[in-house]
């Protein structure tokens, strides 16, 4: 079959002879000393890449499952078009599977003293800082034979953010919060709420309430409305250690507990109480206090953001000790770590009586729906011994929570779906009954 067009023109200059001469050899260059003359005009013609400007612009942050917009501009200085293919290079998690190839890679031509932009779509699969690698440019001639390249550094970070699912739960809990706050018709009392107003009594309420004095300025019965105390202390204590990389699904047990640290972070501002965070395995791995009501939550976010689990046991003395420095005044303290028997024995229980003298203490756990499952599973020999198995775990499980709550700290040990909601109600129960 003849060849024509570029191919034809490769073939030819496929069969230029490379070190000694064979017979014949003058023929052949009479062919393609044309040939060889053209491409070397091509590659001549290509726009330099080393003289290309680059600068970037686009997204600085998304959260997990958005995506981000990062453009590149090049400018071009010569004074030869750009026939251009160019790959801006991330990390393998920045896209979906698969997505890479087609994400990355773009086209472009840019005439003489001119500039165009291409845009590269990151769709992250993790959470954390994605940094851009490099730019490498690949610049044709205009018959495309030889190509000149280079790579360009060109530095660029995403943060990617927890993506808050639990946010959909806000709105029934900032509901409830209202109720507890008295400006609904639900009211509450405890030893630590404060005296909002009186009203007149209706059927059904507390006589404990009424205010005897004001009934007898007044011709109908008076009673006391309470509202729970605000400004108090709430310390989100994140455990990063080993327990915190188990995954649960498709995600390990740290980003749940995020989730549902966040949830109850949203509710607790709203409330009028200051909240702080202290992630802490061996060391503390972020800090967040002192921020406004305002700040809170972006400020949570960020901080989570580069947060991973590290493969080694939490020093418990160590968490206690940091937990105490971060929380100078009666607090309540959500400790968000594993209830698994081992690290709750050897490393919690021990030190527990340094943080319940002074503080209210509420442990927080993520459960693994599976092992629920693996309990209901009959029918072969194989899944009755799994369902043994998995009553075993969920009876050691329960177990540890019964010594936790004997000590009287609250527990909530929920699947990743539930944990958050279930925090929340637990936040608010201690609210309503005046023990934070």
């Amino acid at each position: 079959m003849a060849l024509t067009g570029r191919a034809a023109l490769l073939a030819a200059l496929g069969s230029i002879p490379v070190g000694v001469l064979e017979p014949g050899w003058t023929g052949i260059l009479a062919v393609n000393g044309p040939l060889a003359l053209a491409c070397a005009c091509d590659y001549a013609l290509a726009a330099p890449v080393r003289r290309l400007v680059l600068s970037r612009s686009g997204d600085t942050s998304i959260r997990l499952g958005e995506t981000a917009d990062v453009t590149v501009t090049v400018t071009n200085p010569s004074r030869r078009p750009l026939r251009a293919r160019l790959r801006d290079a991330w990390p393998p998690s920045s896209w979906q599977p698969g997505t890479e190839t087609e994400a990355s890679r773009h086209r472009l031509t840019v005439p003489p003293g001119e500039r165009r932009r291409v845009t590269t779509r990151l769709r992250p699969t993790r959470r954390g800082d994605r940094q851009a690698d490099r730019v490498t440019i690949r610049s044709y001639g205009p018959l495309g034979l030889f190509s000149r390249q280079g790579t360009h550094k060109l530095p660029w970070a995403v943060r990617v953010l927890p993506p808050f699912t639990s946010r959909k739960h806000l709105p029934s809990k900032l509901a409830r919060l209202r109720e507890l706050d008295g400006r609904t018709s639900v009211l509450t009392r405890g030893e630590g709420t404060e005296f909002d107003s009186l009203r007149e009594y209706v059927p059904g309420d507390d006589t404990r309430s009424i205010d005897w004095r004001a009934t007898a300025r007044q011709s109908a019965v008076a009673v006391r409305t309470w509202r729970p105390e605000r400004d108090r202390h709430i310390l989100l204590v994140l455990d990063t250690g080993r327990t915190s990389a188990g995954r649960v699904g498709d995600a390990p047990r740290l980003d749940a507990s995020m989730d549902a640290a966040l949830l109850l972070a949203a509710l607790a501002s709203r409330a009028g109480d200051r909240v702080a965070l202290l992630a802490y395995d061996r060391r503390v791995r972020a800090l967040v206090q002192g921020s406004s009501a305002g700040d809170v939550l972006p400020g949570l976010v960020n901080a989570m953001a580069p947060l991973e689990p590290e493969l080694l046991e939490t020093d418990a003395r160590g968490l206690t000790a940091a937990a105490l420095r971060t929380a100078p005044r009666r607090s309540l303290i959500v400790l968000l770590t594993s209830l698994d028997a081992a690290p709750v024995e050897q490393g919690l229980l021990p030190v527990l009586a340094q943080l319940t003298q002074r503080h209210s203490l509420l442990v927080a756990s993520v459960a693994d729906p599976h092992i629920a499952r693996m309990a209901k599973a009959r029918g072969n020999t194989e899944a009755v011994y799994e369902a043994a198995a998995a009553a075993q775990a969920q009876s050691e499980r329960q177990r540890t929570a019964e010594q936790l709550r004997r000590h009287g700290v609250t527990v909530v040990d929920a699947t990743p779906e539930d944990l958050a909601p279930a925090l929340a109600d637990a936040y608010l129960a201690l609210k309503g009954a005046g023990r934070l």
